[in-house]
């Protein structure tokens, strides 16, 4: 089970870093996107996965650490509203410069 866990964890995260060096600004939010699916991953992992574990302390034998839960329900809040912006701003961007390259060379210049 780690051992699956750790390897989604890399697939994500070398398929983010993969997708953010593209120069197209689609890419560059989803490779964002599957950056922050790891980092929840990694947050929920280092609560030690335990299977049917409450939360609450008292109610069963084993119990799990609640803060990486509250870690990552408050990562996955933060991590829409992020794409939610950088959406609009790549939208913003292709809207006023008419294309959705990320870089700029040195014979365009941006409009007046």
């Amino acid at each position: 089970m780690e051992a699956l866990l750790a390897l989604a964890i890399g697939l994500l995260t070398a398929t983010g870093l993969y997708l953010m060096l593209r120069q197209r600004t689609f890419p560059v939010i989803l490779g964002l996107t599957f950056l922050s699916y790891a980092v929840n991953l990694f947050l929920f992992a280092s609560g030690r996965l335990a299977l049917n574990a409450t939360p609450i302390i008292g109610t069963s034998e084993t119990y799990t650490d609640p803060l990486p839960q509250a870690l990552v329900l408050t990562a996955i809040v933060i991590s829409f509203g992020m794409t939610a912006v950088i959406t609009i701003l790549a939208i913003g961007g292709h809207l006023h410069a008419g294309h959705d390259r990320i870089d700029l060379g040195p014979d365009d210049e941006a409009p007046k």
